[in-house]
């Protein structure tokens, strides 16, 4: 019989793992990271935290907020995002929605897992926790395949992480051949009197026929052009523009307009490699990402490989999980031993495997610099905690809250985990 002792750690085991599943679910929903780029042409008056981006598990979004000041009134606040991806674009930097694909395609599924195994590990018997476990990830599994290769999957994903991918489109201005905003130009102006080495037209123009594809701002009006020469073929900016004015908002309207885009691109598209919109998010991920990558330097002998590779990667990521949910089932059946703390351990190590993610990434964005870029800068790699500096910028890049609760999650999980020990040695001490 258990005794008083027991009883309490078993309570209190019960509560520590259920406060992390509490701070897990906020974590999802909250900014985990903030960067921001701080340089003369954004005054600290008009711009008190630069240009800052956030970076959720399910996307990156504007960490600029709208600014009521003398010097300055917005109507809205600044899309820092796209003022970013335009900064970056100067150095041959490719978008930030280039970055993370999968990760934050899957995050949703990998947090649902989480929270099935800290719920089965509140359950004390192996057979009760191995029945919950497997049916909880039966039911991701098949939620996973509808959203990844089922028609419409798209609709399965969260509101925020389809958001996302409308607002990594930009604004359209690339593709119509429009100047960017004025302080960009400026920004692009003081790029070169920083001392960096500036690339001339000529050269850019030489580098672009020797790869035998791309495109610098202005050439892009060939967007507009329909299939064989007929019809037309809305623009990004026209499709976001009449999207906007409908004054409609939700994900059901932002998957309007990345289907829209994604018709439009098809019409461009020479005949024979058109595809018909399913809706699929295996679908959506992949073009999208070979859109992000081409939306600055749509060098197509580049695109490619790293189109392939990253669908070769979807699909193991897909059969992956879906092999860890076995593993995970299996170890949920044994009362003790190694394979049982794997299911504490998966949530503990989540604060690392993003750290290691997000660095990993930062370094892919440094070191894969398209020669396409208006400034030839070195390989070089970004700042991952703390401030740095490239070229005039003042870069700065900090955990957030939602960090914050990562690292709750993974303390409460640890403890929980301690005194769960504590309570199986007790008891295996009493039956002995």
């Amino acid at each position: 019989m258990p005794t008083d002792s027991q009883k309490t750690k078993a309570v209190t085991y019960r509560l520590l793992a259920l406060a992390a599943i509490v701070a897990l679910a906020f974590a999802y929903f909250s900014p985990i990271w903030w960067v921001s780029l701080k340089a003369p042409q954004y005054p600290e008056a008009a711009f008190p935290q630069g240009i800052k981006i956030h970076f959720h598990m399910n996307g990156v979004f504007n960490g600029c907020e709208l600014i009521h000041i003398a010097e300055k009134t917005e109507a809205e606040a600044l899309d820092c995002v796209h003022e970013m991806d335009a900064i970056n674009h100067f150095v041959g930097m490719y978008p930030i929605a280039s970055g993370g694909v999968l990760e934050k395609a899957f995050s949703q599924f990998l947090f649902a897992m989480l929270g099935v195994l800290l719920v089965g590990f509140m359950l004390g018997g192996p057979r009760a926790r191995a029945a919950f476990i497997g049916a909880g990830f039966l039911a991701i599994a098949g939620w996973m395949a509808m959203a990844f290769y089922g028609p419409g999957g798209i609709k399965y994903q969260n509101e925020g992480y389809v958001s996302a991918l409308v607002t990594s489109l930009g604004q359209g201005q690339e593709e119509e051949g429009e100047e960017l905003s004025p302080i960009i130009a400026q920004l692009k102006e003081s790029l070169g009197r920083s001392g960096q080495t500036a690339v001339s037209q000529e050269e850019l123009k030489q580098r672009l026929e020797a790869t035998g594809q791309g495109r610098l701002q202005g050439v892009l009006s060939k967007l507009r052009e329909g299939a064989g020469g007929g019809g037309q073929a809305k623009s990004l900016k026209e499709i976001l523009a009449e999207a906007k004015e409908s004054g409609a908002s939700g994900k059901a309207v932002n998957i309007r307009v990345l289907q829209q885009a994604f018709e439009a691109d098809q019409a461009r598209a020479p005949a024979d490699r058109r595809q018909a919109w399913t809706g699929s998010g295996n679908q959506v991920l992949f073009w999208h990402y070979a859109k992000s990558l081409g939306r600055w330097f749509n060098i197509e002998a580049k695109i490619k490989p790293l189109v392939r590779t990253m669908s070769v990667a979807g699909t193991v990521v897909f059969w992956g999980i879906l092999a860890l949910m076995v593993v995970l089932t299996f170890a949920a059946s044994r009362r003790g031993g190694l394979l049982y703390w794997l299911i504490p351990l998966v949530p503990i190590v989540v604060p690392v495997a993003f750290i290691v993610e997000y660095a990993s990434w930062l370094w892919w964005y440094g070191h894969s610099l398209s020669e396409m870029g208006a400034f030839t800068l070195k390989p070089f790699m970004p700042t991952v905690f703390g401030q740095g500096k490239v070229a005039q910028f003042s870069t700065f890049s900090y955990p957030h809250y939602g960090f914050g609760l990562l690292v709750l999650a993974a303390l409460l999980t640890g403890l929980s985990a301690l005194i769960r020990r504590k309570q199986m040695r007790e008891a295996g001490a009493q039956a002995g």
